[in-house]
C-alpha cells in the first residue's frame, strides 16, 4: 500500500506563488511516474503536470510557463511549484503515482486564489 501526504495549498492573490509536495511513503517500488492533478466543483479531475521516474515532465496548457513539476526520488516526494497564478487556478489539486498495475491518490490540497 502507498500513503500520499500533500501540502503547501492555501490563500494566495493572483499573481503569487506557491509551493505544493507530495510525500510518498509505503511499497512504491516500481511506481514509474508521479503528477498533479485538478478539480473544480462540478468537474472530473485533470492533469496539471506529471514527471516519470527518468525525469521526463508534461503539463496542461494552462499552466505551461507558470508551473514547475519536480521530484526527489531519495524522499519520494514530488513538488508542484506555481508561479504567476491565475483565480483560474482555484481547485483542490491531488498527488497521484502510478505504474502500469496500481495508481494511487492523495487526499487534496486547497488552492483559492483571489482576484
Amino acid at each position: 500500500q502507498v500513503q500520499l501526504v500533500e501540502s503547501g495549498g492555501g490563500l494566495v492573490q493572483a499573481g503569487g506563488s506557491l509551493r505544493l509536495s507530495c510525500a510518498a511513503s509505503g511499497s512504491i517500488f516500481g511506481m514509474s511516474a508521479m503528477g498533479w492533478y485538478r478539480r473544480t466543483p462540478g468537474k472530473q479531475r485533470d492533469l496539471v503536470a506529471r514527471i516519470t521516474g527518468g525525469g521526463s515532465t508534461a503539463y496542461a496548457d494552462s499552466v505551461k510557463g507558470r508551473f514547475t513539476i519536480s521530484r526527489d526520488n531519495a524522499e519520494n516526494t514530488v513538488y508542484l511549484q506555481m508561479n504567476n497564478l491565475k483565480p483560474e487556478d482555484t481547485a483542490v489539486y491531488y498527488c497521484k503515482v502510478w505504474n502500469a498495475y496500481n495508481e494511487y491518490w492523495g487526499q487534496g490540497t486547497q488552492v483559492t486564489v483571489s482576484s
